[in-house]
């Protein structure tokens, strides 16, 4: 729990604060733009919430940090903002908040299907949650991007019985996973998943594309908002940028309009729009 004594200094006055236990995952930052900011120390509250709006996207913040490190100088009730997750993006793709300390902060998903729901990397295993989910269907398949991101997937496997789906170049993080992709080559899920190997970031790295509008990239790719481009994380990758550049490269034989990272921004834009970000995102990567 974020603690009084420990509050920044930097935050704004007033009920909403950030301590100093905070990681700088950027997750606050993500969820509620308006709010919070960043130093060189982390996040800190920029800006008290003043409308309804951006008091529940304050205190999703809050219930969503890995770290707990967002806290209320009063009590709150945090009954709305708990129950607003799973969050609906758009169509049947969810945010799942609860973002776990042990995956770094990272964004999880969850996509309802008639055909099985999948959840996309690992939330904090939160019975509210679990509640919620169950509500939707449940999970079939438990897809990991990559080992960093794993979180409580065993949890999530006793409780819906899962299928974990993880490549074999990360197999070593979930040795008991159900499904074990293989190689470099796509491998079609079903119809409407399609899961798309892309080593780099680390050995087992894979997205996942679903009916051609989605994209999960995990750690592989994300959205920078001040610069307006993709982006790929040069000083976070494990296993080989050469690969990743490769990995980039192949990308650029999907269409999708959704980018939905681990780590940085969702974004949404049209299909031209996000291949030419791409095509600039790959060329970026072979200079550097």
């Amino acid at each position: 729990m974020a603690t009084l004594a420990k509050r920044k200094a930097q935050n704004s006055p007033g009920q909403i604060y950030v301590d100093s236990s905070c990681i700088d995952c950027e997750t606050c930052r993500i969820l509620a733009s308006d709010i919070f900011g960043e130093d060189q120390t982390g996040s800190f509250v920029k800006k008290q919430p003043e409308t309804e709006s951006e008091k529940l996207q304050a205190l999703q913040a809050l219930v969503a940090c890995p770290t707990a490190s967002i806290g209320t100088e009063d009590r709150i009730d945090l009954t709305e903002a708990k129950l607003s997750f799973p969050r609906r993006i758009q169509d049947e793709v969810y945010h799942c908040g609860f973002h776990s300390k042990d995956s770094f902060g990272a964004f999880s998903y969850l996509i309802v299907r008639e055909e099985g729901n999948v959840l996309v990397d690992s939330p904090r295993y939160i019975p509210s949650l679990s509640e919620k989910i169950k509500n939707l269907g449940g999970i079939k398949y438990h897809f990991l991007t990559h080992r960093d991101d794993i979180a409580d997937h065993e949890k999530f496997h006793n409780d819906f019985g899962t299928q974990r789906i993880i490549h074999e170049g990360d197999l070593s993080a979930v040795p008991n996973a159900e499904i074990v992709i293989k190689g470099k080559e796509p491998f079609s899920l079903s119809e409407d998943l399609l899961v798309i190997p892309g080593p780099g970031h680390t050995r087992g790295h894979s997205t996942l594309l679903y009916k051609h509008k989605f994209l999960f990239s995990g750690d592989h790719l994300a959205f920078d908002p001040e610069r307006d481009r993709l982006i790929a994380f040069r000083g976070a990758c494990w296993y080989s940028w050469e690969e990743q550049t490769k990995s980039m490269q192949d990308l650029e034989n999907y269409n999708f309009e959704w980018l939905l990272p681990g780590h940085g921004h969702p974004t949404h834009t049209d299909r031209k729009r996000m291949s030419e970000m791409l095509r600039s995102c790959v060329l970026w990567m072979q200079k550097r």
